[in-house]
């Protein structure tokens, strides 16, 4: 006869026990977001209503035309802005750290080491020690109100993102690329055909990086940007909220928007986070 496999009870006990906590932390980190989504459709006596109003009733859908309509907050031009932003640096960021990363783990070259060493230290200084002669030089330049000097420092690189991806780099195949250039091919061109498709899945995760933190940054745009049809989302809230700290609901829906486009692309994206993790464990 065939014999069943019975699980233990301490076992399931175990996992019920371990899924329950779960799921508590879980409801903890997420009950503001649940309360920032429901006062988007409340309006301001509802959102601080004695009892708790844990589901708006009726669903105030007029709360998002009012925000787009908004002439104090131009909603649609500051999405757009920080759209451009965010995919800029994305862009920038994948390419300089990808080429310097390329050199620190592909080529040899006499002091690779003591200047990947330093490039690591950079990761050690504060970016408000270098915030000052940074900002004179970009206001000797006259860029300051435009988006040079939050996207150009990028093309530079990072050098979080350099050590990260200089990992994965280093477990390319090198007789790929020994092959390549014994068949003639350049540096750019093995960097481009041979060893950016083996990385593949680590750049958009870099790159996914990128985007999230420049969609966050608040600093650089209030430091550098004047004109608020120039603002990016980050900084166009902070400054409506400012202005009208009384009209809590539009806030809530412009939180609510300015939050859900990062929240997506996790969502469509969060195997290929699952994919990184699990090659990086394994290197």
């Amino acid at each position: 006869m065939k014999k069943t496999s019975r699980i233990a009870p301490a076992r399931v006990a175990q996992t019920l026990v371990y899924h329950a906590v779960m799921l508590a932390i879980s409801a903890v980190f997420l009950l503001p977001f649940y309360w920032m989504a429901i006062s988007a459709f409340k309006n301001n006596a509802e959102i601080f209503a004695n009892p708790v109003l844990w589901f708006p009733d009726p669903i105030r859908l007029e709360n998002l035309t009012a925000l787009l309509t908004r002439d104090d907050f131009p909603f649609l031009r500051q999405f757009a802005n920080s759209v451009f932003y965010a995919l800029s640096v994305a862009c920038a960021v994948c390419f300089s750290c990808s080429l310097a990363a390329y050199s620190f783990g592909c080529l040899r070259w006499r002091g690779r080491n003591l200047v990947f060493g330093l490039t690591v230290c950079a990761l050690l200084l504060p970016g408000i020690v270098t915030f000052l002669p940074v900002y004179l030089g970009w206001t000797k330049l006259g860029l300051n109100g435009t988006y040079w000097p939050l996207i150009a420092p990028f093309f530079f690189g990072d050098a979080f993102f350099i050590f990260m991806l200089r990992q994965f780099f280093l477990g390319v195949p090198r007789e790929l690329m020994d092959a390549a250039r014994l068949d003639g091919a350049s540096e750019f061109r093995i960097w481009w055909q041979i060893v950016l498709p083996q990385v593949r899945t680590p750049l958009i995760i870099v790159g996914l990086f990128a985007i999230v933190y420049t969609w966050n940054e608040f600093f650089g745009p209030l430091i550098y940007l004047q004109d608020r049809d120039e603002f990016p989302l980050s900084l166009g809230l902070f400054t409506f909220q400012a202005a009208r700290a009384r009209e809590w609901s539009i806030s809530m829906t412009g939180a609510l928007l300015t939050a859900l486009p990062m929240v997506v692309l996790f969502l469509v994206t969060q195997r290929l986070f699952r994919q990184g993790l699990a090659s990086s464990t394994l290197k």
